[in-house]
């Protein structure tokens, strides 16, 4: 497998429009598009865009949510994870598993509408890691 671009990184939030006003008026950034529920995820998301990669804004929709669990641990919110494509999301995930790497969960539809997983922190130096398909490949 080889590590492709950064797509973005994720910030918890417990709101995202609180965030997304500090972004405007430190950073003069706007939203990608409107922030919008992912259900089967248990999050809302809002993409800022930056001239290399984007910012996710992450809010838990319920106390259910993964994304909860980190926001009562960090009540201000912080940086949740990192995202980086790969070519082909089946090839990556059979790498990793035949290397022992921890995955999180099933490969599933992320909020770019491509497929992703997630790999454990304890075996990325600490990072929780998320890998997605790079849109180009997605099919």
């Amino acid at each position: 497998m080889k590590l492709g671009r950064l797509n973005h990184v994720g910030v918890a939030t417990p709101s995202i429009e609180r965030s997304l006003e500090r972004y405007r008026t430190l950073f003069g950034a706007d939203p990608h598009g409107e922030p919008f529920d992912l259900p089967a995820q248990g999050v809302r998301v809002c993409f800022v865009d930056a001239p290399n990669t984007q910012i996710e804004l992450i809010q838990p929709l319920g106390p259910d949510s993964p994304v909860a669990k980190f926001i009562d641990k960090n009540p201000d919110g912080g940086q949740h994870h990192v995202c980086f494509e790969v070519p082909d999301i089946a090839a990556a995930r059979a790498d990793f598993e035949a290397q022992g790497v921890r995955i999180l969960g099933p490969t599933r539809v992320g909020a770019h509408g491509t497929p992703i997983f997630f790999v454990h922190p304890k075996d990325m130096g600490g990072v929780l890691t998320e890998f997605m398909e790079s849109p180009q490949q997605a099919h």
